[in-house]
Order: structure tokens, then sequence, then C-alpha cells
């Protein structure tokens, strides 16, 4: 699935790239699922050295990867993953791209098989500023983060970023760290409680990890 959105850029780069390259150590090992253009794992590749590998469903993905000489496969998340072994990455990452998932619980599941670390950006449904048109203009929010109209939309399983923490408890998936961003690219305080963060936040950042002894 190409989903790939929109969203607020710094210095050329989406915010959410720059907060994954944080997370990411120096010359780790790394798979990008849903990689788009491959502009992430230019960053990464730049910044922290690391042997990255990408699977884009899209073949002008693909192509735009290629010319950039990043390693890149086409392929589907909902169903290719399963065919890469064990904590074959340091880290598997899903940027913008789990709500365009047919099964993002499956998909979740073999990013923490596959990488010891995951590492998920997503678009928070919940954020005031959808939750507002919905109320007024009784429709499917259109914002900066979710631009797609209903019927024209490549994401299929929103969810709010409450909603994403209630999955990984599902799953036995530990949060290391979690960073939730405003509608201007800005962090979140980490002294902002949890639902007010599902409230103004944006978009979210979570590295996670198998918990020990987990499914």
């Amino acid at each position: 699935m190409d989903g790939q959105l929109p969203t607020v850029k710094t210095k050329s780069r989406r915010v959410d790239h720059l907060l994954i390259s944080e997370m990411v150590a120096r010359k780790a090992r790394v798979l990008d699922v849903g990689c788009g253009d491959g502009e992430l794992l230019e960053l990464l590749a730049e910044t922290r050295d690391v042997d990255g590998r990408g699977v884009e469903i899209s073949r002008e993905g693909v192509n735009s990867c290629v010319a950039r000489g990043l390693s890149v496969i086409q392929g589907d998340a909902d169903t290719d993953l399963i065919n890469y072994p064990d904590q074959a990455f340091d880290y598997a990452i899903l940027s913008l791209t789990i709500q365009a998932t047919r099964n993002p619980r499956s998909v979740l599941e073999q990013l923490l098989r596959i990488g010891k670390h995951a590492i998920v950006s997503l678009p928070n449904f919940a954020h005031w500023a959808s939750r507002l048109r919905f109320v007024i203009n009784g429709r499917m929010p259109v914002t900066g983060s979710l631009p797609h109209s209903w019927y024209d939309s490549p994401n299929i399983h929103l969810c709010s970023i409450s909603d994403f923490v209630a999955l990984c408890d599902l799953i036995d998936a530990r949060i290391e760290r979690r960073v939730a961003l405003d509608s201007y690219g800005q962090r979140i305080g980490l002294g902002i409680p949890h639902i007010l963060q599902n409230l103004i936040g944006d978009q979210a950042v979570f590295l996670l990890t198998r918990r020990v002894g987990g499914r």
C-alpha cells in the first residue's frame, strides 16, 4: 500500500522522518516498509549510516528509490512480510502507512517479528481539528495529515493515538518511546497527559519492542 501522506516538513524533510532518524542507532540494519520514493531511507543512510532495505507496492515508488541508489523491492506489507526471517533487521519501520494496510494488527506483529525494534508513525484521526470538522459539517474530515476525501482515500483503517496504544497492549508490544506532534510539526511536551496528546496530536511516532514472553 502506498500510504505515504503529505505532512509538515522541516528543511525539506518530513517531521516524522526526522524523529524516526533520531530513534535509529548508527549502522543499524533497517527495513522501511511502504518506503514510497525512498526519502526516509536516504535520510537514514546520510545521517545514521544504516544498511537499509525497502519494500514498496508502487512501481513508481520503486523506480524513484532505485534512482536514488537505494535497495528496494516491490512488495505488499499485507502479504509479503511473512517471507522475512525473525529479527532479520534491527529496525522495521512503517511511516504514515499503517492506516493504509488491510490488516494493521497482522502487519504490526510482522514488524515486531522481523525487527528487534519497530518504528511506526501515524496520523491521529482523533485530532481536535478532525473532531470539529466532523461535528460542524457532519462529513469525514479533510486535514493536512488526512488530505483525501473519503471516496478517493488510500486510508482504510484510520485510528487515534489511543487506538494504537490499545493495539500495542493487545499484541504485547512495549512502547519504548512515543512522540506526538501538533499540526505545526512541534513536539508535544512529555508532561502532557495522554488524553490531551490524543486531542491535540496531529500525528505520532512510536518506538516499539516485543515484551519478553509476549506472543
